[in-house]
């Protein structure tokens, strides 16, 4: 509940609220933290080139689909990516390698809708680099490293920063906890690329490239059962609930609503361990659910629960702009 109450406060406007001023000391104790943090890291470089995917505001704002889109338009060019991410909320032992079988209290949710996904090799852990030479050991096939949600890991060198955004922008600008920024704005000026999933903030660098990113919805597939499909249309005029345990449900809400759906909304905070007690509510009616939080629900509920994946679809300029960065360190 906290949680997103700061989130709405965060994001309600382009100046810190009242309700916030108690938290602006925190805020700059945050950000001398995070600066002696970037000081003292000493940056290794992997043997491949590495692009990161991140973004200098906290929550989810479509960094996953973007890798597993970036995994695609590399392999059909040619190479041979593999994937890196912390593995947020695993516990199990770390770096250690993921695929669609994975458990989420192992190696996270993230990751295995990579894993899934993509077809590409997976390894979580909270040391990048440490996940990048485990990776790369076990498959040496593998000529570029993709590391997702990577920004702030400042050991591991890199070749391509990618800074994704949502429609919510920097929020007021402050840093955390005042404000929703783990960097400051200025931070983009270093970076390669803007991803803007949603309207851009029309406070990023004018000489910054921005790419716009959609999401594109899929058709429904059953949890228990992924070759059941079915269209939004034959969910039209059935009880709805619609859960999401992601950095902004809102988006996944307003995608049900473009779709001509009527359902209740259950928003709980980004990587949620669900239980079947948090989907009680569902009873005897139809639950819809992302597929980040379908890897963490199944078994959870008798109720009938679809799943609704997205791609994302990006202008092929990006990768254009990405392989001009990797020519150049093969040139160097």
């Amino acid at each position: 509940m906290l949680a997103r109450w700061l989130q709405r406060q965060w994001f309600a406007q382009r100046r810190l609220s009242p309700a916030l001023w108690l938290l602006a000391p925190l805020a700059g104790a945050y950000a001398a933290l995070a600066a002696a943090n970037r000081v003292r890291a000493r940056p290794e470089r992997l043997p491949v080139p590495v692009i990161v995917v991140g973004n200098i505001t906290v929550g989810g704002a479509g960094k996953t689909p973007l890798t597993i889109w970036l995994a695609g338009q590399l392999g059909a060019r040619g190479w041979r990516p593999g994937i890196v991410s912390r593995g947020y909320g695993g516990e199990g032992r770390l770096p250690r390698p993921v695929d669609g079988r994975s458990i989420a209290v192992d190696v996270g949710d993230e990751p295995i809708l990579l894993a899934r996904r993509s077809g590409r090799p997976v390894w979580v852990g909270r040391d990048r680099v440490a996940a990048g030479r485990a990776l790369l050991a076990a498959r040496p096939d593998v000529n570029v490293i993709i590391c997702d949600d990577g920004l702030q890991h400042y050991r591991l060198a890199r070749d391509v920063e990618l800074a994704v955004f949502d429609g919510r922008g920097a929020g007021n600008g402050w840093r955390l906890p005042a404000g929703p920024l783990r960097e400051p704005l200025c931070r983009l000026c270093t970076v390669d690329a803007a991803i803007c999933n949603g309207l851009p903030d029309d406070r990023l660098p004018p000489a910054l490239p921005k790419f716009d990113m959609a999401l594109r919805a899929g058709a429904f597939y059953r949890l228990d059962d992924s070759r059941q499909v079915c269209a939004a249309g034959d969910l039209a005029g059935r009880r709805l609930h619609a859960l999401a345990g992601i950095g902004d449900p809102g988006r996944f809400f307003s995608t049900l609503d473009a779709l001509g759906l009527s359902f209740k909304r259950h928003p709980f905070p980004d990587h949620h361990a669900y239980s079947a007690a948090d989907l009680a509510f569902a009873g005897d009616g139809v639950l819809l659910m992302t597929e980040k939080d379908a890897v963490k629900c199944a078994g959870l509920t008798a109720a009938e629960v679809w799943v609704l994946p997205v791609e994302a679809e990006l202008s092929p300029a990006l990768i254009d702009l990405i392989l001009e960065k990797l020519r150049g360190r093969q040139a160097a």
